[in-house]
């Protein structure tokens, strides 16, 4: 990284934040989006529903810690592009392999750093959710407010095709359960869970076709998270409605979740701001008893469309803002939560959905 070089962060609504560039040089551009965990940017940076956004790290330092190829969530790093305040080039743990720098770099991930990152998180929570671009290599703000222009809205964008896996893979082959998992995005955690729990996980790329995914004669079938605005997403939602009808345990995470009630005749909503990161707040309505998450997402279930809907209830709030954070069917071993489970980083406290996944099974 060359030190010296500056780099700009222009918002769509014309603010303009000036900086140290970081990570690969060159523009990028996407929906700005801030994550509040203090610990895992490993794990977020390469998370696959992140994809398509320019995300903000609320924590001060950044990259102290390196980076552990066992602390990736996928193949490569799926955020659009990184603003950090204080950027580290050197690390100091034991087992890291390469300083975050290399990684980014690696992965052609462009960012900015030095940036006054409470100003500007406080300025997105009051304005809202929109897209921005990051430069170290254009400094003309006109000319980066053309490529802006350029940059579609994360409202009625379909992205899980990019992240979603090629082909048919296996993992835990011999254990006890069979989970067919379509995969949306998926977060490699998500799988380890599952294998913990003695299962033997099939992943099928998201356009796989019932019958592929039935001859594997799976025990249940896991909907994975992913990016993008679920709504748009016709082939899954029809193709989701269908597997409820077959009787069969389901779970769903994050997008999972979402596509699960449109599938059932829900809607989904863009939140003004989206709930990113490890210390969300969340009541399971069935036991009283409040839980510690790991979140990700910017669209949510809208209460209404499940205040009508009498084959479905919701079975978790989240307790910032009371939107829906689970939900379940009334006569069929079927739910999903908004959060992650996993918890990569993050909290335990939700891990015991995975076990209600597999108890499901045995019912």
């Amino acid at each position: 990284m060359k030190e010296n070089k500056n780099a700009i962060l222009l918002l769509e609504e014309g603010t303009v934040f000036r900086g140290k560039a970081i990570g690969f040089i060159g523009t990028t551009g996407g929906e700005i989006a801030f994550n509040t965990g203090m610990t895992g940017y490993q794990e977020v940076f390469t998370d696959p529903s992140y994809y398509g956004q320019i995300l903000i790290m609320n924590t001060a330092h950044i990259g102290n810690y390196g980076v552990h190829t066992a602390e990736s969530e996928s193949n490569s790093v799926k955020i659009a592009g990184l603003i950090v305040k204080k950027f580290s080039n050197g690390y100091s743990r034991p087992s890291g392999e390469e300083s975050l720098q290399d990684f980014l770099e690696r992965n052609k991930t462009v960012g900015i750093s030095d940036i006054d990152t409470r100003a500007l998180v406080r300025h997105i929570r009051h304005k809202g959710a929109m897209n921005a671009i990051i430069s170290s290599e254009i400094e003309d703000v006109e000319v980066l407010m053309k490529k802006l222009i350029d940059v579609p809205s994360m409202s009625g964008l379909e992205l899980s095709s990019k992240v979603t896996c090629d082909q048919v893979y296996e993992v835990g082959e011999g254990n006890k359960f069979k989970v067919a998992l379509l995969d949306f995005g998926v977060k490699q955690n998500i799988i380890r869970c599952l294998v913990e729990r003695n299962c033997h996980v099939k992943i099928f790329p998201m356009h796989s076709t019932i019958d592929e995914m039935e001859s594997f004669v799976p025990d249940g079938y896991m909907l994975s998270n992913g990016p993008g605005d679920p709504s748009v997403m016709y082939e899954s939602i029809t193709k989701i409605a269908d597997i409820v009808k077959l009787n069969k345990p389901v779970f769903g995470i994050c997008l999972g979740h979402q596509l699960l009630g449109l599938s059932q005749g829900l809607k989904t909503e863009k939140m003004f701001n989206g709930h990113r990161g490890i210390n969300h707040p969340v009541k399971n309505l069935k036991t009283g008893k409040g839980e510690i998450t790991s979140q990700n997402h910017g669209f949510v279930i809208s209460k209404e469309s499940v205040s009508s809907n009498l084959e479905i209830e919701v079975t978790h709030l989240h307790l910032n803002d009371d939107t829906i954070a689970g939900i379940a069917m009334k006569n069929k071993p079927v739910f999903s939560v908004q959060y992650h489970p996993e918890a990569s980083a993050g909290p335990h406290d939700s891990r015991y959905l995975f076990d209600q996944f597999i108890q499901n099974f045995q019912s």
